[in-house]
């Protein structure tokens, strides 16, 4: 810490007072929950009504800001804020929108380590009670784990949301839900977009497919409840998503506008479930989807923008009551059919709270206050949203103290405790396809000399891999003797001729597959080494339908991890070795490549030893 920290705490403590007194809050160091009773309701209204209208109007946003520090980033990041936002730090952010929430991301550079992570958002907070209307902000993330993760190594990255669906243990979804929320509320970041509750039922389903615990909607609603317990039991906010349900589309809402074509009834019975879990154990939040959903609403609008949806069925039907957060308004899902004027209007009339990470914040927070001065959405509509975002930050306790501490991340972020519980948890998961002849456990006595060849995408939280040489690291650590060649998620000829020489002389072959489709060269990489005579492993490092297209290669055994984080990859090397036994059963079908009509593995399927 620099030579300024005795003035920055006595700044800090001056601004905790200001909002204490601005609120009624009771000083830091009180129990970390704040009761939400009439009082406390009292208290927020009255500091509601002391908010000019651009300060309610900014606390119903959540943005994202370039830099690892809110007042002094790396000049590009400044640059990129003044191309983007037209401000030039998250401090700037604060006072010229009044935004209620900032969200983190690797690429914006907020999140290099668990320190900086945790002096970033204390300069927010400072940034937040420096304002006229003092007011902590809920820091958001995306950390599913698995695939989709922003804060990495040193922190404790779990299995993903497939994986614990094929470890199948509730006990083991909540205790990484509270292990994961324990280090982000260390760090300041006291609002998680996950579990995902989306029903994984279509394989070719681009944006979800492992970032959902399963196809089956009473096993995914059971996992989505414990992690929403294990998350809030860790004093964060956790978020479902996407209502009404992602898990039936071919498009990525990203890039196009999907639709679901389930009728009501296939709603009710599919997607729900797990909706309805969430709200049951208390979720916090909910996150809504940029799809149409023509049974729910025929305007065909977005759910993000459908007051059928979110009022009419997620208000009024499954009667939530909490936050209700937009997916990611940038996203062309949700532009398809409005101008970036039009969205967040639109949003809040369905009945959205926090909008997040709009394209142009000036566009969208220009039109929500010209909405409410013309009269389109009233005062007290936008008061409603402000109520439930603001009874939340005091659920958190951030009223009374929205600092985190060194002390607190050495104490909590990435413990040698925490470490040995994911070890523990991702071993439940690996999940044994094929061993037709029996090759595994694979004996370091008889097949020591391992190639590990395979597809190496870039790590989820940019802090772990590659695969193939956390695979052959982890072989080396129990004795084996390996060497890792990458090949590629589209292996050359040349690579593959690579492969083959690599693989003369060695006991077996371990290929990291990635997303196999009947015209990858994936497929003539495994034939290839097969053909060798030196047998081949291979493990489906994302999703487990890589089996089915592998069929006819030759391959001696095939495995799942569901995800290509090195807790996941570690686990499977120390199952293909019989240090551990293989526990994981898939958590959704996998249809045979050349008659999807047919199952080739059932739900519930995997071998063991």
């Amino acid at each position: 810490m620099h030579h300024r920290t005795s003035r920055r705490a006595l700044l800090t403590a001056a601004a905790v007072t200001a909002a204490a007194a601005a609120t009624g809050a009771v000083a830091p160091g009180a129990a970390a929950e704040e009761s939400a009773g009439p009082a406390t309701h009292d208290r927020l209204g009255r500091l509601v009504s002391r908010m000019t209208l651009e300060e309610k109007v900014g606390q119903l946003f959540v943005m994202r800001v370039y830099g690892h520090s809110a007042t002094d980033p790396d000049q590009a990041d400044i640059d990129a804020n003044l191309t983007e936002i037209g401000v030039r730090t998250a401090a700037e952010l604060i006072s010229t929108y009044h935004v209620g929430g900032i969200i983190y991301f690797a690429w914006a550079h907020n999140t290099r380590d668990p320190h900086q992570i945790a002096e970033l958002s204390n300069g927010i907070q400072r940034a937040g009670l420096a304002e006229r209307t003092p007011v902590p902000l809920l820091i958001s993330t995306d950390q599913e784990h698995g695939i989709v993760c922003r804060v990495g190594e040193p922190a404790t990255l779990m299995p993903g949301a497939m994986a614990l669906g094929a470890g199948g243990s509730l006990s083991d979804a909540r205790l990484a839900g509270r292990i994961a929320g324990a280090e982000l509320a260390a760090i300041g970041i006291r609002q998680n977009y996950a579990p995902d509750a989306d029903v994984n039922v279509n394989p070719a389903n681009p944006v979800i497919g492992v970032r959902s615990f399963g196809s089956d909607p009473q096993s995914v609603a059971g996992l989505v409840a414990a992690q929403v317990k294990g998350y809030q039991s860790a004093g964060i906010a956790a978020t479902a998503k996407h209502f009404p349900g992602h898990g039936d589309t071919n498009t990525d809402s990203h890039t196009g506008i999907p639709y679901i074509h389930h009728t009501r009834e296939q709603w009710a019975e599919l997607d729900a479930p797990p909706f309805r879990a969430a709200i049951a154990a208390g979720i916090d939040s909910i996150m809504t989807a940029h799809i149409v959903v023509p049974a729910l609403d025929a305007s065909e609008d977005p759910a993000t923008l459908s007051r059928p949806i979110l009022t009419g069925v997620l208000r009024d039907e499954l009667g939530y009551d909490g936050v209700v957060v937009t997916d990611a308004l940038n996203m062309e899902g949700v532009r398809t059919k409005y101008g970036d004027d039009r969205v967040p209007v639109l949003a809040l009339k369905a009945g959205v709270d926090q909008l997040l990470n709009p394209p142009d914040l000036a566009v969208a927070w220009n039109a929500v206050l010209a909405a409410v001065k013309s009269g389109e959405i009233s005062e007290a509509r936008i008061e409603e949203s402000i109520l439930r975002i603001l009874r939340l930050k005091a659920k958190l306790g951030l009223f009374r103290d929205p600092f985190v501490s060194r002390r607190g991340v050495d104490r909590v972020v990435g413990i040698p405790s925490h470490l040995a519980a994911a070890d523990r948890i991702a071993e439940h998961t690996t999940t044994l396809l094929a061993n037709p002849g029996s090759l595994l456990p694979l004996s370091r006595r008889s097949h020591r000399n391992i190639l590990v060849v395979g597809a190496d995408p870039a790590s989820p939280s940019g802090t772990t891999g590659p695969p193939t040489g956390t695979l052959a690291a982890a072989f080396d650590e129990l004795g084996f003797n390996a060497t890792a060649l990458s090949t590629g998620i589209t292996p050359t000829q040349a690579k593959i001729t690579e492969a083959v020489a690599a693989a003369q002389g060695k006991d077996a072959v371990v290929v990291g597959t990635y997303n196999v489709s009947m015209t990858s060269s994936q497929r003539t990489l495994v034939r290839s080494l097969a053909a060798t005579g030196v047998p081949v492993i291979a493990v489906a490092i994302r999703n487990p339908y890589d089996i089915a297209r592998l069929d006819g290669t030759g391959y001696a055994a095939s495995l799942a991890t569901y995800s290509w984080t090195d807790v996941e990859l570690r686990a499977a090397v120390r199952v293909i070795a019989g240090v551990a036994r293989p526990e994981g059963k898939l958590p959704v079908p996998v249809q045979r490549a050349d008659d999807p009509t047919q199952v080739l593995h059932p739900v519930g399927y995997g071998l063991t030893y």
